[in-house]
């Protein structure tokens, strides 16, 4: 019996055309830090660095760990003294990286069907975030974090999409069997991975990432009438 329905967050709840949005985003921090004595080219290649260990990462740390471990591998142990800028970025510049995102209210709608229908519903997004700049995509969505039991960012997680270990530490954390969960998103490769677990899956094709050229009809599939439609029928 499925009790908790997981949802991706980039793609799925907020649409998004992701290089689009990450070129905004990193743009945006690179002029934020530059009067800071941080080379643009450099900083968004330290970004970058930091969340390829962060999708590498084995468990042993945490993905804040192994972030800041590869950053101030490459600008000195002295770059810690400006995560107060960082956070102050992620409040105020990143606030505009909204521009390049889109918007359905049906993301919201459906998340609060669930939640009338007894759902537990689970923000599984991949935890490559400090909780701030996660908390603001939730906004954008139009919800809010609360409507959430849990959400996955960098300071709470120890794996990234698409280890099934990522998917294997919620359940850990929130005492859940894997067939009482769905898992709702929109990336063929990262999301539907959770299947190999025992969850249930959703492919939302709205902004449908395939890098591999899958055949997505052995998924259940389509927008959020269908999702609906889909949890119904459980």
């Amino acid at each position: 019996m499925i009790t908790t329905i997981l949802f991706d967050l980039d793609g799925t709840l907020l649409p998004m055309d992701q290089e689009v949005f990450v070129k905004d985003y990193l743009g945006r921090l690179a002029k934020k830090m530059a009067p800071h004595g941080y080379d643009p080219q450099l900083l968004v290649q330290a970004v970058w660095n930091g969340t390829g260990a962060m999708v590498k990462n084995d468990g042993r740390q945490s993905n804040e760990a192994v972030f800041w471990q590869v950053f101030t591998g490459i600008f000195g142990q002295e770059a810690m003294k400006d995560l107060p800028l960082f956070e102050e970025f992620y409040e105020t510049e990143f606030q505009e990286a909204r521009r390049s995102c889109g918007f359905n209210p049906a993301a919201a709608e459906t998340v609060r069907a669930l939640h009338a229908m007894g759902y537990t519903t689970v923000l599984a997004t991949n935890p490559l975030f400090p909780p701030v700049a996660t908390q603001s995509r939730v906004r954008w969505a139009g919800l809010e974090p609360e409507d959430f039991a849990f959400i996955t960012t960098y300071d709470n997680s120890s794996f990234c999409k698409p280890n099934p270990d990522y998917y294997r530490e919620i359940l850990g954390k929130l005492k859940l069997k894997s067939e009482e969960c769905l898992m709702v998103g929109n990336d063929v490769g990262e999301d539907m991975i959770a299947e190999a677990l025992g969850m249930q899956v959703f492919l939302l094709t709205d902004c449908l990432i395939n890098r591999d050229g899958s055949d997505i009809s052995r998924y259940p599939h389509g927008s959020f009438p269908e999702l609906l439609s889909c949890i119904r029928s459980l």
